[in-house]
């Protein structure tokens, strides 16, 4: 294996120019902004970055360029083909030939800020302002912390990702145009000359960020005499070892390697579900549900040895299977976005269910199937550990029995009760499967918003009528009371409003602003949206008695909900 020192640079421009190729084995470019910042930090300190491997590859292959817009189309037999690196790459091409990255004909700019004044040692700089999970981004009530206090806490980072408000200082450059412009053109808007003190320090601090492209990269070459097969094996093997990629793109690379054309083929059959193409994409959600149906279980172990017919057949049964558990849900269920389901692992058994019976339900079928699905989610059945071990048991029941009755009962193992209980959801916020399983409920209902009268949903147009989840008792209030902050965010602290409502709320005490809702809308909007009817419980100071009645409340509107579908 031949090896080779190349520049950033030019490893950027045999991108461009289109040298620098993908084979049909590599998934798509995932990375985060958060992760390219990471990364350009780690390459301004020169510290090691890891190595490329590419391959010589047979020109007669399908290869595919890297997803950066305006990448050329290169005619050349000798392309090199990236097997280790590809995140990388695509990220460092964006962010120095200032083109954004092209995801299924959208086009995501990387926009990386860089702080001429950040401190010359490194202070908490891989720690997120916004990155606890107990925030609500979508709830405008005022809670959150003071514009003056993140600003601070930006001045001690290097990089970070590109906001409005950074964009107005002067001090914050867009790393993009460090490569394109010089440092007299970056300067200038800061009012400074060579006379003033900053000006080294400004201009040696660019200089050290423009050698980003200078950062040397061990490229390893495989020979082009090795087989795709071979090569894909190599492929497993060093993605394996970091854990880097996930067992279904493993399992995929494996797949190709004996079915051209396959990524093709997915690609195409993602794409039917329109807003939820990303979601089958990325989950690997139709890799795992291939397998399952090529071999009657669910782990990747034993792809390499199932022969290319078994795959071709089950892709077949795949199709069927997850047209209609998808339909099945968006139908009776009223999920439009499957990135509320707990796991993909929920789409497995359904579809591997109704090919077993023809996508033939008779009314007590589909009735145990869809609660069989919804105390999966809330229990999540998949989300615990030992996930391949849970869906490998419900396939295995299914494959022997063909039995919803057997499902449920494998299920009850592990759940103990199907009912939710208060001692479940209390303390849980909206990133709980309970919060998304109130909101299946409440869309089936038909819960409306508390001014605007339509009916909630997730796929509503335009900032005004967005879906919004809103806090009850607002935080900032809450704070002031020096509330417990998991209790201030509770699912029974939490409603389904759009976002007009949720701003003309604001901050405001419940007692105030419900009264206005009650007018509008009648008393029955409090029962609809589970909220009490006893005015005293709308006071701040009764905000703990609230909480106990709005949980007993909420669980008893899901048990009710699942005993329809079990009588």
């Amino acid at each position: 294996m031949a090896k080779q020192d190349i520049s950033v640079r030019h490893l950027v421009d045999k991108v461009l120019s289109g040298e620098l190729a993908l084979p049909e084995m590599q998934r798509r470019y995932v990375w985060t902004t958060i992760k390219v910042r990471d990364l350009l930090d780690s390459l301004y300190r020169g510290y090691p970055s890891g190595a490329i491997l590419v391959w010589e590859g047979d020109p007669n292959l399908e290869d595919r360029n890297l997803q950066i817009q305006g990448v050329k189309a290169n005619p050349l037999s000798n392309k090199l083909l990236l097997l280790d690196g590809q995140q990388r790459l695509t990220s460092l091409t964006a962010i120095l030939s200032g083109k954004p990255v092209s995801v299924r004909n959208k086009r995501k700019p990387i926009d990386i800020m860089f702080n001429l004044n950040h401190p010359d040692t490194i202070v908490e700089e891989f720690t997120d302002i916004d990155d606890d999970e107990d925030d609500d981004d979508e709830d405008d009530d005022n809670g959150n912390e003071s514009e003056s206090d993140i600003m601070e806490e930006l001045r001690k980072r290097t990089f970070v990702v590109a906001s409005r408000s950074l964009k107005n200082d002067p001090t914050w450059i867009s790393v993009s145009e460090v490569f394109v412009k010089t440092e007299s053109q970056l300067l200038r808007p800061l009012g400074i000359n060579s006379d003033d003190p900053n000006w080294e320090k400004y201009s040696e601090r660019i200089k050290k960020l423009k050698k980003i492209e200078d950062y040397p990269y061990v490229m390893q070459i495989l020979d082009k005499k090795l087989s795709y097969e071979e090569v894909t094996e190599i492929f497993v093997r060093v993605n394996s070892l970091g854990a880097k990629l996930r067992g279904s793109d493993l399992a995929l690379a494996q797949i190709t390697s004996k079915w051209k054309g396959f990524i093709t083929e997915i690609d195409k059959f993602a794409k039917e579900f329109e807003n939820n193409v990303d979601y089958l994409l990325d989950s690997g959600i139709l890799v795992k549900t291939l397998v399952a149906f090529a071999t009657n279980q669910s782990k990747f172990k034993t792809v390499n040895r199932v022969p290319i017919e078994n795959f071709k057949e089950a892709w077949a049964k795949t199709q069927i299977g997850l047209r209609f558990a998808i339909n099945l849900l968006k139908s009776n269920a009223r999920i439009e976005n499957l990135s509320l389901l707990g796991s993909p692992f929920l789409l497995v058994p359904i579809a591997y269910y109704v090919v077993l019976k023809k996508e033939k339900l008779s009314n007590s079928e589909e009735n145990n199937l869809m609660f069989w699905f919804y105390v999966a989610h809330m229990k999540q059945r998949y989300s615990l550990g030992s996930s391949e071990t849970y869906l490998d048991n419900d396939l295995s029941a299914l494959f022997k029995t063909q039995s919803l009755d057997e499902l449920l009962s494998v299920l009850k193992l592990q759940v103990k009760n199907f009912y939710a209980s208060v001692d479940e959801i209390k303390g849980k916020s909206r990133r709980s499967p309970y919060f998304s399983m109130l909101f299946f409920i409440a869309k089936q209902q038909g819960i409306k918003d508390w001014f605007t009268g339509m009916a909630i949903s997730e796929r509503l147009i335009g900032k005004t009528h967005a879906l919004q989840f809103h806090h009850i008792f607002p935080k900032s209030l809450l704070k002031d009371q020096n509330v417990d902050r998991k209790e201030i965010n509770e699912i029974a602290n939490m409603a389904f409003i759009g976002g007009k409502t949720n701003r003309n709320i604001s901050n405001k005490e419940p007692e105030k602003y419900l009264i206005d809702v009650v007018d509008k809308r009648g008393e029955d909007i409090l029962d609809h949206h589970v909220l009490p009817s006893n005015r005293n419980l709308w006071k701040i100071d009764k905000y703990n008695e609230f909480l106990t009645y709005r949980r007993g409340k909420l669980v008893e509107s899901i048990n009710t909900f699942l005993m329809k579908l079990s009588n």
